[in-house]
């Protein structure tokens, strides 16, 4: 009786338009309040718990990275260098929109932050240059979606806390889908380009292209040294963030001088807000997995899948079913937290590596960013773009497709998704 109350509170609270942390929290709090043998002040030591982890510092830290990076317009510096080199391609403006999103996904580790700084910019250019409403939004939040995927990633952050998975495993497996789907969206731009007749930018002379490179050399910098440093080992993901926090700083103050000391508490106040979203969040789940772990779910999930499913493909067709599903009205984070732990138990029993099932997890959950309801990156789009929900949604399905096609890719064909990769770490998948 107390799961069907507590799924049916869970439901009524999604319905009516509960945040889903608080979703999370109540439901935890209720349950643990009606379980027997388990005092109450279980929940609030299992919500600190949830957040006393080093690890976790790194989540504000890429997003005051990100909030540095927008606030001192060092975003547009690579957005003028990417239009300088695919602008005069028919659809260079629409290229170029995915082009800085995969270099600004290497700095933020975060899809919103995407969307915001770079859709505040491109998508009103879009539109003035002569693009139609719906290809300026469906590729902005399309390509935001890569925010994730590609190294550093806040939800790869927290699924190496989770499963006590190598983040520098994470990171260099993050990079090849990344670049497939960066790439895939350029050739339908492409396509589309030819049938709509795309408007393209003049050819730089080279002189302009190397001025501009030199301009964005330092923002180009730091995917490198964030990237670069976790996968050899220099440092951990939390001083990576800390570092890039840091270099960002000092170049949008000194360098570039964008940044002005009146704009750092508006910069901090954003990066706190965000950033609680995100761990009350983190550790709302950490108290509800003490509920789920009191009637052993993971166990009966676990028995469940060992009796009916004995097959990795079948396994991996229901969690990015599963993940789908779960994407469209709930965040990544939460949604890793609450179900991670549940499954791992048993893609390791069928021999999926932590790392596969982790690329899997958060490349399906990253589709759902642009999928109603919740879709948060393609909310945002469509507000930058005064575009209604539904049409920005069908703007962005054939982009979506091609993420969905590379998380197929990697899902069933790993050995050969990862080739490079399995170079490097040799135990990738294992």
């Amino acid at each position: 009786m107390l799961g069907i109350f507590l799924v049916t509170l869970f439901l009524v609270l999604m319905i009516i338009g509960v945040p889903i942390a608080f979703v999370i929290a109540i439901i935890a709090f209720a349950g643990i309040t009606a379980a027997p043998h388990i005092p109450i002040v279980t929940v609030v030591m299992k919500m600190f718990n949830g957040l006393n982890s080093f690890v976790l510092l790194a989540v504000p830290l890429f997003i005051l990275a990100a909030n540095l990076m927008n606030s001192g317009k060092i975003s547009k510096k690579l957005i003028d260098f990417s239009i300088a080199i695919v602008g005069p391609v028919k659809g260079g403006l629409a290229h170029a929109n995915v082009l800085v999103s995969m270099i600004f996904a290497g700095i933020s580790g975060a899809s919103q932050a995407d969307t915001a700084g770079i859709g505040k910019v491109l998508i009103p250019n879009m539109i003035d240059t002569g693009y139609d409403k719906e290809t300026a939004v469906g590729v902005t939040a399309a390509s935001s979606t890569i925010g994730v995927i590609i190294p550093p990633s806040i939800p790869m952050i927290i699924y190496a806390g989770l499963t006590s998975t190598s983040i520098s495993s994470l990171f260099l497996a993050g990079m090849v889908p990344g670049i497939l789907s960066g790439l895939g969206m350029m050739i339908v731009i492409a396509i589309l380009a030819r049938k709509r007749n795309y408007p393209l930018y003049e050819k730089s002379s080279l002189k302009k292209i190397l001025k501009l490179g030199l301009e964005a050399f330092p923002a180009l910098m730091t995917p490198i040294i964030i990237i670069g440093g976790v996968i050899t080992g220099w440092y951990t993901a939390t001083e990576a963030a800390a570092i890039a926090s840091l270099y960002t700083f000092v170049i949008g103050m000194f360098y570039y001088k964008t940044i002005k000391f009146k704009d750092i508490p508006d910069i901090l106040v954003d990066t706190l807000t965000l950033s609680s979203l995100s761990l009350f969040a983190l550790s709302a789940a950490s108290a509800l997995g003490e509920l789920l772990g009191y009637y052993q779910v993971s166990t009966i999930v676990e028995q469940f899948f060992t009796t009916y499913i004995d097959s990795a493909s079948l396994f991996m067709v229901i969690v990015i079913a599963f993940f789908l599903f779960i994407g469209t009205f709930m965040d990544a984070i939460p949604a890793m937290i609450l179900f991670v732990p549940v499954i791992l138990p048993v893609s390791m029993k069928l021999g999926i590596s932590p790392v596969l099932l982790g690329m899997v997890t958060i490349i399906t959950l990253a589709i759902g960013l642009v999928t109603p309801p919740y879709g948060l990156c393609l909310m945002i789009a469509a507000k930058i773009g005064n575009m209604s929900i539904e049409k920005s949604f069908s703007a962005v399905i054939m982009f979506i497709g091609v993420v969905f096609a590379v998380l197929l890719f990697i899902a069933f064909l790993p050995e050969i998704a990862f080739y490079i990769p399995l170079k490097f770490d040799p135990y990738l998948l294992f």
